[in-house]
Parts: structure tokens; C-alpha cells; sequence
């Protein structure tokens, strides 16, 4: 079978991708996305290359950037090249030059890729990718998530040449003499991924000269096993995760039966990336005080009285704690919800969770919003004492990631005035002397 037919074979049968799917193609200008975009654009489907040019190399990344264009001019596809000011950005976020690289190549694809109604973003990896990857993840520690290798198909990435050899793809790229660029960082070995290429892959190939054959089998077969795991995990997660607003909910008492089971254990918190370490914390802390946090890179977890929260974590940057308004502002902003606040004579009650009224007499601008600290005190409606905003969480079963989001409106004195959705403060009731009322109603 030649090339051609292959290729169309593995995107129709291994990606089920339809022939007037629109592609947006990766292409450096390595001989791999090379030969991606030449397939693609000799099968007649609807292109658009993509380059990035990472300001890395001087004249090298625009040699390689002008190879591109060269390239999609000569086939007239229409081709879009993006610059980055990579170094500044890895120190902007602290991360490495390869990490920074990567962040903004995806998420300039995506954004290219909703720009143009595309279906799917092509990357060129090959099955000796697919066999470093695998390495690389077991040198680290990992699942058998991790042996999986590179997927064909990952949410909107599609990697049509996984069907490929890198020896395959130069015997090719050659015979249909296909103009390339080599990246000539590619062979430092200062990065894992070249050192695992250039110095561990041979040793290996001469234990056993098949090796690339074997490994593809071991990664298939590990494949395998974890879909199999997966039809039974699914389930028990399905039922025991209950998505909230804004975090998922476990409850305790069905975890519990789990909870001895490490590996299940694993499996069932592994798609939000908390490691086994973090898991046995769990597992020790679980019949101590509630209120212990537990962390992924991605994700935190509560363990509150009853039951087990699960969020994204909440990132501090950005994040407004406290905001001051008058009440000739329009319209407030804060967290999640918009206020719109007013002053009238309707002094009738009106029991909707989404509005306070005020007696406006009372009221001290600006008045504040903000999130609950430790240690706030209301008087609530309908009670003569006071009571700590903690207690009535508490009373009100509502968990601490919830009320880490609650907005709490304050007087201009201090005094806690309503918080926003459960209670309005009984000193700011409205009474048979009030004469004018501040309403405030958020969505």
C-alpha cells in the first residue's frame, strides 16, 4: 500500500476524520510536519499551516519560518505564522524554555483553530515520539496512564503520523524530495527527550534489536489494560462524584469502602492529577479534624464533615477580596455576582434570596464587599444575639469552598449588613419607622 493510502486509511479508520474536515496543520519545518502537510495537501484536504517562530534561534528560526511560507505558497495554502517572545515569557512564569514553548503553541493553535472554523490541530509525531514519551513517563513514575504513550486523538489533536517510523518518515521525505529544516537543538542532549534518544534508545536496540517493535506491542497492551481498568472505574466514579456550581462533591460514607484501596484509590482521583503520597495523607488524616486541604498541581481537596470537595485551585492573582461602592454606582462587579443597588420608599418585604432591603437611615458609605474572615460576627434576622459567621455556615451546612465564595456586604461602620443569598443582619431590617430603603439585588 503506498503512502498515500496509508495515510488516509489511518485518518479515516484510526481518527474517523471526515474529508471536508477542515485541519489546522502544525508545521516547524522539520522533515515530520513536512511530510504531514505535503500528505495532507496531496489528499486535497482543507489546510491551513501554522508556524511558530519561538525567536530562539536568530537566524535559524527565520530560515525555518521562511521555509514555511516558501512551502505554502507553493501548494497557495493558506498559512499563518505567529511570534513569540519566549525566554521573557518562561520568566514570566518561572517555567523551563521547553514548557513555555509548548504553552504557546497550543494555545495559539486552539485560538487559530476557532479563528478559522477548523476541526482539528495535526501535530507530527511519530512512533519513536510515542516510544520516548513512554520512557520519559516511566523515568518520572507513572500509571498506567502514563505507559499509554501518545494518543492518536486527544480531545481536538489528532497525530496522523503515529503509523509511521522516524526512519520511514526520512526514507520518505527523501524519495519525494520534500524540502526540510533540521533543528539543530535536537540533538543536544540537555534535554531528556534528546538524551533518551541520542544515548538510551541505542543501548536498548542493541540488548535487543527489536526493541522499537516490543515496546510498541508493551504500549499497546498497556493501552489495552487501561481501557479495561477505565470500565470499571467509570462507574464508581460516576456515582460517587457529583458535580456541584463550581467543585465536585463525595460523600464520605461511600468513599469509606474505598478508602483501603490504594490503587483503586489512585485510579479513582488520578484524572485530577493527586499523586499516591497525597492520597496516603488522606487515607491518615481521614478520621482526624475536618478542614485539612490536600493538593495536585491542578486541583485541592477538602476534607470536610461529611463529605469530600474537590475544585480547581482557585488562583490568588487576580483575585479581588474586597471592593467599596457608593450609591450612586450604577452597577458593582465583585467575584462572580453584579449588584445594582437603588433608594426608594417601598418598605414592603420581599423574601427573594436574591435582594436585601435596607433601612436606608442606617447605612454609612461606601459600603464594602468581601469575603468571610475568621472571627465575623452578625446579628441574624429574626434573632435578638449576635453569631459567628462560622457557626451559622456550619448550621447552614454550607461547606468552606462554598463559603470562601460568599460575598459579605458591610456597613461603612464595620457592621456586617447581609450575607449576600442567605441572611440579612437584623440591625438593617426594615421597620414600621423607616421612612426610605436601599435595595441591592444581585445576579
Amino acid at each position: 500500500m503506498d503512502l498515500l493510502r496509508q495515510f488516509q486509511k489511518y485518518l479515516q479508520e484510526s481518527l474517523a476524520i471526515a474529508e471536508n474536515d477542515r485541519i489546522i496543520v502544525a508545521v516547524s519545518g522539520g522533515r515530520d510536519s513536512m511530510l504531514m502537510a505535503y500528505l495532507f495537501i496531496q489528499l486535497g484536504y482543507d489546510c491551513r499551516l501554522a508556524h511558530c517562530n519561538f525567536s530562539l534561534r536568530g537566524a535559524d528560526s527565520d530560515a525555518d519560518e521562511a521555509l514555511v511560507r516558501q512551502f505554502a505558497a507553493q501548494y497557495a495554502v493558506p498559512c499563518f505564522v505567529q511570534r513569540f517572545d519566549t525566554e521573557s515569557y518562561a520568566d514570566e512564569k518561572g517555567i523551563s524554555i521547553q514548557m513555555a514553548a509548548r504553552d504557546l503553541r497550543y494555545a495559539w493553535f486552539e485560538a487559530l483553530r476557532q479563528q478559522e472554523n477548523a476541526q482539528w490541530i495535526a501535530i507530527a509525531q511519530h512512533q519513536q515520539d510515542h516510544i520516548e514519551t513512554t520512557l520519559i513517563n516511566m523515568s518520572r513514575g507513572t500509571g498506567l496512564r502514563g505507559l499509554r504513550g501518545i494518543l492518536p486523538k486527544q480531545g481536538l489533536l489528532i497525530r496522523p503520523l503515529l503509523f509511521l517510523s522516524a526512519d520511514q518518515i526520512t526514507k520518505h521525505v527523501t524519495a519525494l524530495g520534500i524540502p526540510f529544516r533540521d533543528d539543530q537543538s535536537n540533538f543536544s542532549t540537555k534535554y531528556a527527550r534528546n538524551k533518551i534518544r541520542i544515548e538510551v534508545l541505542p543501548k536498548l536496540r542493541e540488548v535487543n534489536p527489536d526493541f522499537d517493535a516490543v515496546m510498541l506491542d508493551n504500549i499497546a497492551n498497556f493501552s489495552e489494560t487501561y481501557t479495561l481498568l477505565q470500565s470499571f472505574i467509570l462507574p464508581i466514579r460516576d456515582s460517587l462524584f457529583r458535580q456541584k456550581a463550581d467543585f465536585v462533591e463525595i460523600e464520605r460514607a461511600e468513599l469509606e469502602q474505598y478508602l483501603s484501596n490504594t490503587g483503586l484509590l489512585y485510579e479513582l482521583f488520578n484524572p485530577y492529577g493527586f499523586s499516591k503520597e497525597v492520597l496516603g495523607d488522606l487515607q491518615r488524616a481521614w478520621d482526624g479534624e475536618p478542614g485539612r486541604r490536600f493538593y495536585s498541581g491542578t486541583h485541592e481537596l477538602l476534607l470536610d464533615r461529611s463529605s469530600l470537595l474537590l475544585r480547581p485551585i482557585l488562583s490568588e492573582l487576580g483575585r479581588i477580596d474586597s471592593i467599596s461602592f457608593y450609591e450612586s454606582d450604577s452597577k458593582v462587579f465583585f467575584g462572580a455576582y453584579t449588584f445594582q443597588g437603588s433608594a426608594g420608599e417601598d418598605s414592603s418585604i420581599d423574601p427573594r434570596a436574591d435582594r436585601a432591603k435596607i433601612d436606608y437611615t442606617k447605612l454609612v458609605f461606601p459600603l464594602t464587599l468581601r469575603y468571610w474572615r475568621q472571627g465575623d460576627v452578625f446579628y441574624p434576622l429574626g434573632m435578638q444575639g449576635k453569631q459567628k459567621l462560622s457557626d451559622y455556615f456550619v448550621q447552614k451546612k454550607i461547606s468552606l469552598f462554598e463559603k470562601e465564595q460568599i460575598p459579605i456586604l458591610l456597613n461603612g461602620n464595620g457592621d456586617i449588613i447581609w450575607v449576600v443569598g442567605y441572611r440579612l443582619d437584623n440591625r438593617y431590617r426594615i421597620t414600621e419607622s423607616t421612612k426610605k430603603v436601599f435595595t441591592l439585588v444581585y445576579k
